[in-house]
């Protein structure tokens, strides 16, 4: 675990996918302690035109953006990583993207360990198998 969903603004740019992803998986083992073998990242591109933020297009405001959704199982973070890591994540994109707008937002998901998982397995059942 987790699953994540990041959307970036702007045309599709192999440097700013890859930096993106970097980050992203540094910073969610580094903060959340999720391990790198089970990481899944989908990325996509929204041209700046198709993003509004205020009724404005970020191509109107000059400005790029993200969105970031990661599924994790409740309960294995505290508030304080979430607020670290949104904090921290928000910060490393703005070294990435120019111009980053404010209303850029990271929705940390927390999903009930007997309704999430993979490998057709739940996390629940993981858990239970690994006598924790």
């Amino acid at each position: 675990m987790p699953h994540i969903v990041v959307r970036v603004s702007g045309q599709p740019d192999a440097d700013i996918a890859r930096q993106t992803v970097d980050t992203v998986n540094k910073l969610t083992q580094e903060v959340l302690g999720k391990k790198l073998e089970v990481i899944a990242i989908e990325l996509t591109f929204v041209p700046a035109s198709h993003w509004f933020i205020g009724g404005k297009s970020l191509a109107e405001l000059k400005k790029s953006a993200f969105n970031l959704d990661i599924s994790i199982t409740d309960e294995t973070n505290t508030k304080a990583e979430k607020a670290r890591y949104l904090r921290e994540l928000h910060a490393a994109m703005g070294r990435i993207l120019p111009d980053l707008h404010e209303v850029s937002y990271v929705y940390l998901i927390d999903a009930r360990a007997a309704a999430y998982g993979y490998g057709g397995l739940t996390q629940e059942y993981r858990h239970q198998k690994a006598g924790v």
